[in-house]
């Protein structure tokens, strides 16, 4: 199953980083445009995507989402 890392810049002007499964982002990303879920993105919206990339496994996706993160 593929895996990505997202930036997603919210409406503060702030960046949000983070990994999902799946085989696209669209699911994930409606989540923190619809504030579905509590957490950094809900109070921030609305977000827009500025970076994403996929990688075949989801340890590498975290690993690289951690090097961005620093």
């Amino acid at each position: 199953m593929t895996a990505f890392v997202y930036i997603l810049r919210c409406a503060d002007d702030r960046y949000y980083v983070g990994s999902a499964r799946g085989e696209t982002l669209d699911k994930r990303l409606g989540e923190h445009q619809a504030g579905t879920l509590p957490g950094y993105t809900s109070g921030r919206r609305p977000v827009s995507l500025v970076y994403a990339e996929s990688f075949d496994r989801i340890t590498d996706a975290i690993a690289f989402e951690r090097r961005v993160k620093g």
